[in-house]
């Protein structure tokens, strides 16, 4: 596991303010492999949070599971805005969550190419009657690892506002992009 101790003292809070506002939370991930997930449920209590997570690191699982289309995948590659949107809008409506966060990236070493380098991280946020959030991060190649850590800790932060709680400033110059989906 990457979590560190911050990333735990993230999750802990993030935990007992969902549990608190009694909403849960489901995951869709793919070049995390389920850390976010697995990190939200090393907190005691979490049961009463984390409702599920998909780990769709194949393009079949994120048909098969989540229900993204293999157009979409086709014609803008699993590691995209559209992709993204779909994965947590497919997370949300295979689960009982209130609101699921997706991440597709390029975690390296190797994958990129001038248009989707290495470090090219794709996250979405769905929850019932919100629009679908969108966030683009490009984390450079500080290393597979890293690349892995930043997307969690964005990921949390993303569910962090989705709760009203933000605490997590997003960087400068990187727009949030919305779009409506009605649950």
């Amino acid at each position: 596991m990457i979590a560190d101790a911050a990333l735990l003292a993230r999750a802990e809070a993030l935990v007992r303010a969902y549990a608190a506002s009694g909403k849960r939370i489901a995951t869709a991930e793919s070049c995390t492999g389920g850390l976010v997930a697995g990190l939200l449920t090393a907190v005691p209590g979490s049961s009463a949070v984390v409702e599920r997570g998909f780990v769709t690191y194949s393009n079949e699982a994120k048909a098969e599971s989540i229900g993204v289309p293999m157009a979409l995948i086709a014609e803008h590659g699993a590691v995209s805005e559209p992709v993204a949107r779909a994965m947590a809008e497919g997370a949300l409506a295979a689960s009982r969550a209130d609101v699921a966060v997706s991440i597709t990236g390029i975690a390296g070493p190797g994958g990129g190419s001038d248009g989707k380098p290495v470090g090219l991280v794709h996250l979405g946020l769905a929850a019932r009657n919100t629009p679908t959030r969108h966030v683009e991060r490009r984390f450079g190649d500080p290393g597979r690892a890293e690349i892995r850590r930043l997307s969690v800790a964005e990921a949390l932060g993303l569910l962090d506002e989705a709760l009203g709680t933000s605490r997590h400033r997003e960087p400068s110059g990187e727009a949030i992009q919305e779009r409506d989906i009605s649950r």
